[in-house]
């Protein structure tokens, strides 16, 4: 019997709730059973109109809707795999994804139509879908293929089929796609099921982007228990807090990005998060300073840190509300593996190393991907000695908690000692006037390179590279202070993730020089 496909969790969960409302997107709104009727309608419309089939890949992007969620459920059940677009890619990066994944159909709103044009014929697009209304460059309308299709229930997939091609290492080299199959999806979501308190009453709000791994727990696992979802197209603090008031949200999932930019907004009060139970975060380092200020802020609110890569289809770890209440090493810590998830530290030989010591990251689960997408050899290097290497480097302490130290990538080697960014950068995040902070390893005559600070003030404060400097001596080793600093005004470059782009910031000082900025 195959228990790990998505028609056991949708259409058992709509059989439950049909009549409930399940999903509201600005004026529009739709129960459980709706919801089905539109997703099994699109899929047969996908295969009428665009000549799709369950191992054919199309590609989204788009603002987060609920035709974007429809678009999702529709590949689950077997429309085709869907290959989610980052907002940011540029033209060529856009251009090779399409091309490397063989996309012929590419489903987008009115604000990236151009995009898509641009690079339609050199990319090979044979259809573009137009998601919502406006003026743009399309062959059909997402609602004319909504109507052209009928209520058919696909085949059931195998366990082992793909149903999501996401794409990953765009902002750092070439993009690779990451193939999962329904195994994989479907045991993150009971995996996120084991972990978070679930219930039907829930209102779950979409506003990390659904392009990224850190949405699929909302994806698969809301709809699967009854639970509503709701949506912000593009995250914006004020537009995030009113939905919050407006339709009493109970749980969402954010980046440490947009937790600090929610907390600076001048519209921010406490009450106006009264209804969140649940937030849920993680993709890059919490500073720990904006983790204190956010328990202050919200002492009731329930605080998980997820851990985990595009690779293992979302997360590896976790960290509870009840660490987060007895702080303090365990705030720094990414949690403990979950259910099924192993992990270990290893050294550059493969060895694993004594607890307490710091490795890259490897860890084992059946929610990790199939392959990266036509790379054989970098999908073996991935999966060497049968684990799968993050990249990440960390250490496990006695009880099995997991500290994130850096990516690998990151450290900077200075003297022949290895700094990682993250710990320099927690540190400078900690002086009151730091509202942005980056760490990156720039050419050093003496060093091999040397370590320097890239900071943003907070607004309307000031700050010195002398006062900085002095007061990271005080809580990190000499040899790991900024030798150089560069303050300015402008916010730092971001991903379409909310992730700081250290490739941008290294680049102009390594240009001319050997090493990748990768």
């Amino acid at each position: 019997m195959k228990d790990l496909v998505f028609h056991h969790s949708l259409l058992s969960a709509a059989g439950s709730y049909a009549d409930k409302t399940v999903v509201i997107d600005g004026a529009f709104r739709a129960t459980l059973g709706e919801h089905l009727s539109r997703v099994l309608r699109l899929g047969d419309g996908m295969r009428r109109q665009l000549d799709l089939g369950r191992s054919d890949r199309f590609a989204v992007m788009a603002l987060n809707s609920h035709r974007y969620l429809e678009l999702y459920h529709a590949g689950l059940l077997g429309a085709g795999i869907i290959n989610p677009l980052n907002l940011r890619l540029a033209p060529k990066e856009l251009e090779f994804i399409l091309q490397d994944s063989g996309c012929r159909t590419v489903f987008v709103d009115a604000l990236f139509a151009p995009v898509v044009e641009g690079v339609r014929e050199r990319a090979g697009i044979d259809h573009v879908v137009l998601i919502g209304g406006g003026e743009a460059p399309h062959s059909v309308g997402y609602d004319q293929l909504l109507a052209s299709g009928e209520e058919v229930v696909p085949d059931e997939p195998e366990e082992d089929d793909p149903v999501i091609l996401m794409y990953t290492g765009g902002t750092t080299g070439r993009p690779k796609g990451v193939v999962i199959d329904s195994r994989a999806a479907m045991l993150e979501m009971y995996k996120v099921g084991t972990v978070f308190p679930m219930s039907d009453s829930y209102v779950y709000l979409h506003q990390t982007p659904m392009f990224h791994a850190a949405s699929f727990g909302g994806i698969l696992t809301i709809p699967a228990i009854g639970a509503t979802s709701t949506f912000v197209g593009l995250f914006d603090p004020h537009d995030v807090l009113d939905t919050i008031e407006q339709h009493r949200v109970d749980m969402t999932v954010m980046v440490p990005t947009m937790i600090q930019m929610l907390l600076d907004h001048p519209d921010f009060a406490p009450e106006r998060l009264s209804s969140l139970r649940i937030l849920a975060y993680g993709a890059s380092p919490m500073p720990t300073e904006l983790l204190k200020r956010l328990m202050s802020q919200l002492p009731e609110l329930q605080l998980f840190q997820g851990y985990g890569m595009t690779e293992c289809c979302g997360t590896l770890t976790m960290l509870g509300p009840e660490q987060h209440r007895a702080g303090g090493d365990l705030l720094r810590s990414a949690g403990r593996p979950l259910p099924g998830c192993r992990v270990r530290i290893v050294d550059h030989e493969g060895d694993v190393v004594p607890t307490g010591e710091t490795g890259e990251i490897c860890a084992q689960g059946g929610n990790f991907m199939q392959e990266y997408w036509n790379r054989p050899a970098e999908t073996e290097a991935a999966f060497a000695g049968g684990w799968y290497h993050t990249g990440d480097a960390g250490y496990l302490d006695e009880h099995g908690y997991l500290y994130l130290v850096d990516r690998v990538k990151d450290m900077i080697v200075t003297g022949g000692e290895n700094v990682y960014s993250a710990e320099v950068e927690n540190a400078l995040a900690s002086h009151p006037a730091v509202a942005q902070v980056a760490v990156i390893g720039v050419p050093s005559e003496q060093w091999g390179e040397s370590v320097h600070a890239i900071v943003v003030p907070q607004p309307g404060a000031t700050v010195t590279e002398a006062e900085l400097q002095e007061w990271v001596r005080d809580r990190i080793a000499r040899y790991k202070v900024p030798k150089s600093m560069e303050i300015r005004t402008e916010p730092l470059p971001l991903s379409g993730a909310m992730k700081v782009l250290k490739r941008e910031l290294r680049a102009p000082y390594w240009e001319g020089t050997s090493r990748s900025v990768g």
